[in-house]
């Protein structure tokens, strides 16, 4: 299942939401607590049901990346970001700059972004070829996209206005270093 659009029953124009007015909607009550939804280019989009091939990949993923970065970030699961005035998704994961407050004051931006990560079961063509291109293009430095169904991680980095000029494809028996800390090393067989 892909995500779904939020729309007017106008065909013809497509109201683009602010942040802002985005909060605003959420604030009031307009959507239910129990939605899922991210704000993607001014659109509000619904998100899939979270299966459980996807949970517990996550699961293991939040603890191994606990684990092994202890105090030198914060890791946000499943919480909205900050990216541009149309644009507030919500990544898996997002391993974060350490920071005192734990963004109590303001959501996370690209400059707090050391790595995103996406796990994807029935949505793996929209966060690879949607999200990136946007991550890429706000600047986050490196998304890591995990395929629950094929088993694999591809690894994002160098951003641009186009997209991520690299990707990395990682197997069973491969390891995976983030750009923000090349010494802390993960084993594939740590997140499935």
């Amino acid at each position: 299942m892909t995500s779904q659009l939020i729309t007017s029953n106008s065909t013809s124009n497509v109201h683009k939401f602010t942040v802002q007015q985005y909060e605003l909607m959420l604030e009031a009550g307009v959507f239910a607590e129990s939605d899922r939804l991210e704000l993607i280019n001014g659109e509000i989009r619904v998100m899939s049901p979270i299966g459980r091939k996807h949970a517990v990949c996550v699961a293991k993923a939040t603890k191994n990346f606990e684990r092994k970065l202890g105090d030198r970030t914060i890791i946000w699961t499943q919480n909205p970001i900050l990216l541009s005035n149309y644009f507030q998704p919500r990544p898996d994961l997002a391993i974060l700059k350490l920071r005192d407050d734990f963004y109590a004051e303001a959501l996370p931006t690209p400059d707090d972004i050391l790595l995103l990560i996406e796990v994807a079961d029935s949505t793996i063509a929209y966060d690879r070829d949607v999200k990136s291109s946007l991550y890429a293009a706000n600047g986050v430095p490196e998304m890591w996209l995990f395929d629950v169904n094929k088993r694999v991680v591809e690894g994002y980095s160098q951003p641009s206005a186009s997209g991520y000029k690299r990707m990395q494809r990682y197997d069973k028996n491969d390891t995976l270093v983030m750009v923000a800390f090349p010494d802390i090393v993960f084993n594939w067989e740590e997140i499935f």
